[in-house]
């Protein structure tokens, strides 16, 4: 069997708003200013106490373990009661993975984001009949970049896996395929502090459209 293994959040789904809007109550929530929309797109990719934690520290650090629990606490309650208030798959994705599966690919969601938000927002936005396994930053003891984060996805996806695919837009995304030995394919779109061009992938695209044509080139190479 082959195998796509997709990252969530800046890959899949557009979800920066949504995770904006409950980063900016979490912080207001504690005195802080928010920090909106351009400044989330470069916190998200290690889960949200991680976002959470970039978020105090950009607005003045971490006073105490009180607060950043606080904080931790407000987010999880704003962003479980509005995880799909605005998130939207992005362009062409729903078209993409109906046509990978027609084809007989096996597909996992292999993300960072904690299972209590990850299997909701796909439920919610009807994509979690498309996937043979979803995998969230808590599933394992390890996460992106870590290989195993990977290697776990692949084993739930079960069988003879004779070629994978990872396809994620960030660093974490990007070097933990490189450290399980699969291709990349980056997308442009996403949420990354590193430039998309400069992640390292095997392949860059632009629009889910493009994807089946990575992946048929990766695995002519």
């Amino acid at each position: 069997m082959k195998a796509i293994l997709f990252d969530l959040d800046g890959t899949l789904v557009d979800t920066a708003p949504d995770l904006a809007a409950a980063l900016d109550h979490a912080l207001t929530s504690q005195g802080r200013p928010a920090v909106g929309l351009d400044a989330v797109r470069s916190m998200v990719g290690d889960g949200a106490v991680a976002l959470v934690e970039r978020g105090l520290t950009a607005t003045g650090g971490i006073a105490s373990e009180q607060q950043f629990k606080a904080a931790v606490d407000a987010f999880f309650v704003y962003y479980a009661a509005n995880l799909t208030a605005t998130s939207q798959p992005f362009p062409g994705v729903i078209g993409c993975l109906e046509a990978l599966r027609r084809d007989g690919y096996r597909l996992a969601v292999c993300t960072n984001k904690a299972e209590t938000f990850t299997h909701p927002l796909l439920e919610q936005l009807r994509l979690t009949p498309y996937f043979d396994a979803v995998v969230g930053g808590d599933t394992f003891p390890v996460k992106k970049p870590d290989p195993g984060h990977i290697t776990g996805t692949l084993a739930r996806l079960g069988g003879n896996i004779k070629w994978a695919a990872m396809v994620g837009d960030s660093p974490n995304d990007i070097n933990a395929a490189k450290a399980a030995k699969l291709p990349s394919v980056a997308v442009s779109f996403g949420y990354t502090r590193v430039p998309p061009a400069e992640l390292g992938a095997d392949r860059l695209i632009h629009h889910f459209d493009d994807l089946r044509a990575a992946l048929d080139a990766l695995q002519a190479d």
